[in-house]
C-alpha cells in the first residue's frame, strides 16, 4: 500500500436546499459519530478485480460499504468522453479508537485493463492527529491526449492499509460520484499555474462569537460565513462546518481551542487538536494540526484562490480547484482525556473569505488579480454578507464563470515571475 453532484453548463454544484441541521448527538460508537447521507444505498464492493463491482452513478445520491484492514474493494463507474470525474470515499473510525500506524485508505480510478486515470490518493488515519474520518477522491480530469479519455465503464477502488495492533474492525465508508462538465481549453489551463498567494488575513475579525454546533460529518456540516463563531468539542470529536467560497476568492481560518475546564492542565499531546478542510466534491485540500495541553492553542490555515490552479503548484492547489462549498473540520484527539474527565474544549473559529493577494501584497490592499478581472465575483461574495439567496438554493457559480479570471491571474503570475527573475 502507498505510504456527487452532476454538473449542467458552467455550475459545479453543491447542494439543492439546506443540508439536514444535526448536533454532535452521542450515538453507539462514541460521541459525534459521523452520520452516513440518509437514504444512502448499501453496496457491497467486490473482493476480486475480475468481477464487475456495484455501479456508483453520478448525482446527488451516496453511497456506503466497510472495509477491513488489508481488504481492497472495486467498484463500477460509468465514464463519458467529456465530463471530469472524481469519486470520493469518506473512511470512519470508530471515535477515540486506536488505529494502527499504517492503517488508512487508498483510492483511486482505473481503466479496465488497469491503467489508472490519475495518481492514486492515500489518507492515513494518524496523519490527521488522532483515529479521524478521513476523505479524497480519485479523479479523471479531461485533457487532450490525457488518460482514460474515452467512454466506458472503469474501476474505483478502495483499499484499506494494515491494523498492525490497531482497531482490526471494518470501518465505514461512504462513497460518491460527481461529474463536471468540461469548460477550459488547453490554453486557459496552461495559463492557470499557481502563483505565490498571501498566507495572511486581510483584516483581524474581531466581535462576539456566534454560537453554533457543527454537523458530524459532510451530510449534516453546519452552514457558517465569514464570521467568529463558537463551539466545543469533547476529546475524540469531530465537527464539520461549510462556507461558500467563489472562484478567485482565498479561505482563512483560525481554531482557537480554550483552556478545559476542571484543575489541571493535563498530559501534552501532540497534535491533540487539528483544523482541516476539504472541497466540494469531498477532496482533500490540507490539515493543519497543533499541540494541546488544556490551555489555549490556535491552529490556522488559509488556502489558494478557488478555482485557480486547477491542480498545478500542489495538493493544496489540487483541492482549491472548485468554486462552491469548502467543509472545514475541527477535531480534538482522544487522548486529550484525562483520566475519566472527557470534558469539551471551548473552540472559537474565525473564519474569513476575501479576494486573492499575492504574498508581497500588504494586509488591506486591492485584491483580485488581472487589473480588477474578476471584481464582480469578489463583490458578489462580499466578506461576511450573505450570499445570494437564490444562488444558495441551486449551487454557487461554479469555475466556468471565473475563466476570465483564470486567464487575468494566470497573467499576474507570469508577469510576476519575469520580475522575479
Amino acid at each position: 500500500m502507498r505510504g456527487g453532484l452532476v454538473v449542467v453548463a458552467t455550475a459545479f454544484g453543491v447542494f439543492v436546499g439546506a443540508a439536514p441541521r444535526a448536533g454532535a448527538a452521542d450515538g453507539p460508537e462514541g460521541p459525534g459519530a459521523y452520520r452516513m447521507a440518509q437514504g444512502a444505498n448499501a453496496v457491497r464492493g467486490a473482493a476480486d478485480v475480475t468481477v464487475p463491482g456495484p455501479v456508483l452513478k453520478p448525482g446527488t445520491g451516496t453511497y456506503t460499504d466497510s472495509v477491513k484492514p488489508g481488504e481492497t474493494k472495486y467498484y463500477s463507474v460509468e465514464l463519458d468522453a467529456r465530463s471530469s470525474a472524481y469519486v470520493s470515499a469518506v473512511a470512519v473510525p470508530r471515535p477515540g479508537g486506536q488505529m494502527g500506524l499504517r492503517d488508512g485508505i487508498d483510492v483511486s480510478l482505473q481503466a479496465a485493463d488497469g491503467t489508472p486515470c490519475g495518481t492514486a490518493r492515500h489518507r492515513s488515519f494518524l496523519s490527521a492527529g488522532g483515529p479521524y474520518p478521513v476523505a479524497d477522491y480519485a479523479e479523471r480530469v479531461v485533457k487532450p491526449g490525457g488518460p482514460c479519455a474515452a467512454a466506458g465503464t472503469y474501476r474505483f477502488v478502495v483499499q484499506r492499509g494494515e491494523a498492525m495492533g490497531g482497531d482490526a474492525a471494518a470501518v465505514p465508508v461512504e462513497l460518491k460520484y460527481t461529474a463536471e462538465t468540461p469548460h477550459k481549453t488547453a490554453e486557459q489551463e496552461a495559463q492557470s499555474a499557481a502563483g505565490s498567494w498571501s498566507s495572511q488575513a486581510p483584516s483581524k475579525l474581531q466581535g462576539d462569537a456566534e454560537g453554533i454546533t457543527g454537523g458530524t460529518g459532510f451530510n449534516d456540516a453546519a452552514e457558517i460565513r465569514a464570521g467568529v463563531w463558537k463551539d466545543e468539542l469533547r476529546p475524540g470529536e469531530t465537527r464539520f462546518y461549510r462556507v461558500s467560497v467563489d472562484a478567485g476568492e482565498q479561505l482563512f481560518a483560525d481554531a482557537e481551542f480554550g483552556a478545559r475546564s476542571g484543575s489541571g492542565a493535563g498530559p501534552f499531546v501532540i497534535s491533540g487538536v487539528r483544523l482541516g478542510l476539504s472541497n466540494a466534491a469531498r477532496g482533500y485540500v490540507m490539515n493543519k494540526t497543533g499541540g494541546y495541553q488544556g490551555r489555549p492553542a490556535t491552529v490556522s490555515l488559509a488556502t489558494p484562490p478557488a478555482a485557480y490552479g486547477a491542480g498545478n503548484g500542489g495538493e493544496a492547489a489540487r483541492g482549491m480547484r472548485f468554486a462552491g462549498w469548502y467543509y472545514l473540520q475541527v477535531s480534538v484527539s482522544p487522548k486529550v482525556r484525562r483520566g475519566k474527565d472527557d470534558g469539551a474544549v471551548p473552540v472559537t473559529l474565525k473564519v474569513d473569505v476575501a479576494g486573492a493577494r499575492r504574498a508581497e501584497a500588504a494586509p488591506g490592499t486591492a485584491q483580485a488579480g488581472g487589473g480588477g478581472v474578476g471584481g464582480e465575483l469578489v463583490a458578489a461574495a462580499g466578506g461576511g454578507r450573505p450570499r445570494n439567496e437564490g444562488l444558495r438554493t441551486v449551487g454557487y457559480v461554479g469555475i466556468g464563470t471565473g475563466v476570465a479570471l483564470l486567464v487575468g491571474l494566470g497573467a499576474w503570475t507570469l508577469a510576476a515571475r519575469r520580475r522575479d527573475g
